[in-house]
């Protein structure tokens, strides 16, 4: 073996640990980045909140605006979407199995736990999600890579209360009250399933409805649907305030922003549902 053998050899160990080293501190990062992120929108909402109620002023024109723009750009897909939903997916495979035992009517009743209290409210945020929350992530990431947000920042102005709360408030808002369209017209669909093509009795159906509904199923999925509107809002604005680089990274943060914000949305759902529940046993037992 020649010198040149051993000396090459002799540095092959060492090189070993460091990439293995290497390896493990980016495996921590990637593990660690997730949840640092969580944080940072967990305290960009406290921020968002404590600007919100300490000075309730100043920023509602831009809310009003903001809550125009959703509800031009958002409101026909959702009804389209509830509609079709409802009548598809409930509508006639959950009416089949009714029409097999002879009440179609009754199908209003299984409206309560489908449309009210699941589909129309995920239906309306996962919209407003796609619509709007992209929208706001990708002004916000422009801004930012253009450098404005920076030169906001230098002449005293903060970017958070003038750009942040104004869009997480009126997202909040917003969802919250085309939840109660998308619930109308969810049922709409459900009554399209079961009266002309299933041939229930109209008022059978309505009547079955409202046996069931009840004013704690109302509140809660609205209440429900402002909370995935506020989670919308301060995910999208988190992503787009925080891009990476260049055009590319405003791209990838748009596509992060609404895998987060649905990921978000259906656990928030999950736990809400369950406490509701929980909380009111009677409104599991259908009349």
């Amino acid at each position: 073996m020649t010198s040149t053998d051993i000396s090459v050899s002799s540095r092959r160990p060492s090189r070993e640990p460091e990439a293995k080293t290497r390896t493990l501190g980016g495996l921590g990062s990637s593990v660690a980045k997730p949840f640092e992120q969580a944080g940072e929108m967990v305290r960009l909402l406290g921020v968002v909140l404590y600007s919100a109620i300490r000075h309730p002023m100043g920023y509602w024109g831009e809310v009003r605006d903001q809550m125009f723009l959703t509800l031009r750009l958002c409101s026909i897909p959702m009804i389209i979407s509830t509609i079709a939903f409802g009548l598809g997916a409930p509508g006639l495979q959950g009416g089949n199995i009714f029409y097999l035992f002879g009440i179609p009517e009754r199908l209003g009743s299984f409206f309560i736990m489908a449309s009210v209290r699941e589909f129309a409210p995920w239906i309306n945020a996962m919209i407003i999600a796609g619509v709007m929350g992209t929208a706001i992530t990708a002004d916000l990431g422009a801004r930012r890579i253009r450098e404005e947000i920076d030169a906001m920042e230098v002449l005293g102005v903060d970017p958070i209360r003038t750009l942040v709360v104004p869009r997480v408030v009126a997202l909040t808002l917003i969802t919250g009250l085309m939840d109660i369209v998308a619930l109308v017209f969810g049922v709409v669909g459900g009554y399209i399933a079961a009266v002309p093509i299933l041939e229930a009795n109209p008022s059978a159906f309505v009547a079955s409805f409202f046996d069931n509904a009840t004013t704690t199923d109302i509140w809660a999925s609205v209440v429900k649907t402002s909370l995935f509107g506020m989670i919308i809002g301060v995910v999208c604005c988190y992503k787009g305030m925080n891009p990476g680089s260049g055009p590319i990274g405003v791209g990838k943060a748009v596509n992060q922003a609404v895998v987060i914000a649905f990921a978000t949305i259906w656990i928030v759902n999950a736990v809400f549902t369950a406490i509701i529940l929980g909380v009111n046993p009677d409104m599991i037992v259908f009349k």
